[in-house]
């Protein structure tokens, strides 16, 4: 059976080469600039949400009458941000995996805190990923594969206190039943050996990231 796929474009930096992750079966949704991303690329986003306050009001009708759905709300009187918004309505969808792109930039804090709502994706045993530019981040409670994504390092970074019963295989440098605690570097800038490799671990949240310069 196809894997059932939702991926999310968030109004941070977009590249063209994100749209080489879309298959045809793909649900996609644009948060804010997103969906205009989308659409100027000329995919239909099949829900689009937001305050739209980053694009103009002649983009939003444009975002308005090509979407499939659109959900709109306040700029001012919201609790949550436009990734966040999309990634609830994304869970909503049941699919195995969300995919999210354009939730990193120049805003530190939006970074991180889309880095963190991974967490609440895997409370939902969906799988997820974030793609910028030169990294790409899963997130692990138990087991993974590790593909060769043309990516040059893997790092693991703890993102509970401490990471308990860590064991890679498939790695330059194996670790068996090792413990990571937060602001240690002993996860950075791994390599794998072949076209794949696992990471297990067995208390803990890690967070994978394949990495270039």
């Amino acid at each position: 059976m196809e894997q059932k796929r939702v991926l999310i474009f968030s109004g941070g930096d977009l590249y063209k080469q994100y749209l080489k992750e879309i298959r045809p079966s793909d649900f996609l949704i644009g948060a804010d600039r997103g969906a205009l991303f989308l659409i100027e690329n000329k995919y239909k986003p099949d829900l689009a949400v937001g305050d739209f306050d980053s694009i103009s009001p002649d983009d939003l009708q444009k975002v308005r009458s090509v979407s499939k759905q659109l959900i709109d709300c306040d700029p001012i009187d919201k609790d949550l941000t436009d990734t966040e918004l999309a990634l609830d309505l994304a869970i909503k969808e049941q699919p195995d995996f969300i995919l999210l792109m354009g939730v990193t930039g120049s805003r530190l804090d939006h970074t991180l805190s889309n880095i963190q709502m991974m967490n609440r994706v895997l409370q939902h045993h969906i799988s997820c990923a974030l793609l910028d530019r030169n990294n790409y981040m899963t997130l692990t409670g138990s087991s993974i594969e590790v593909q060769d994504r043309g990516y040059k390092y893997v790092s693991l970074l703890p993102m509970t206190p401490e990471v308990t019963g860590i064991t890679l295989t498939g790695f330059q440098y194996p670790l068996d039943n090792a413990t990571l605690k937060i602001g240690e570097s002993l996860g950075i800038s791994n390599q794998l050996t072949g076209s794949q490799g696992t990471i297990s671990v067995e208390g803990g949240l890690l967070l994978v990231i394949q990495s270039n310069d």
